[in-house]
């Protein structure tokens, strides 16, 4: 009978904090953009779809790492857009906006991938 681990291991456990704090980074990335460069409360809402990863990210849950992986390139695209066409700060933001996202999705698909060999391996 397969026991499930309590302890993740140290490839799980770095995936994780990169992973919890690059989202927390993109989280406020976002809210400082529209917030406070922008002016506008409203585009600050595109942050709302991380939020609910916060709690899952935080106890582990495959199923967050698997969902995230998947919503964190609109991020990607949405960052290669600003940094395509916009000017000045907008497009250096936008610039670091892909660089944030497609840290998490690596962080992401690492953790999915080193949770799934320790299962085989168990």
């Amino acid at each position: 009978m397969n026991e499930m681990r309590n302890t993740p291991t140290a490839r799980e456990q770095a995936s994780h904090d990169w992973a919890l704090g690059l989202c927390l980074a993109l989280i406020g990335l976002g809210l400082v953009w529209e917030l406070f460069l922008s002016g506008s409360w409203a585009w600050a809402l595109k942050v709302l779809p991380l939020l609910p990863a916060l709690p899952g990210l935080w106890r582990f849950r495959m199923y967050t790492y698997r969902w995230l992986s998947l919503l964190v390139w609109v991020y990607v695209f949405e960052g290669a857009v600003h940094a395509a066409s916009s000017t000045g700060l907008q497009r250096w933001l936008g610039g670091f906006e892909v660089l944030l996202a497609i840290g998490l999705f690596a962080a992401c698909s690492a953790h999915i991938r080193w949770r799934l060999a320790e299962a085989k391996m168990t």
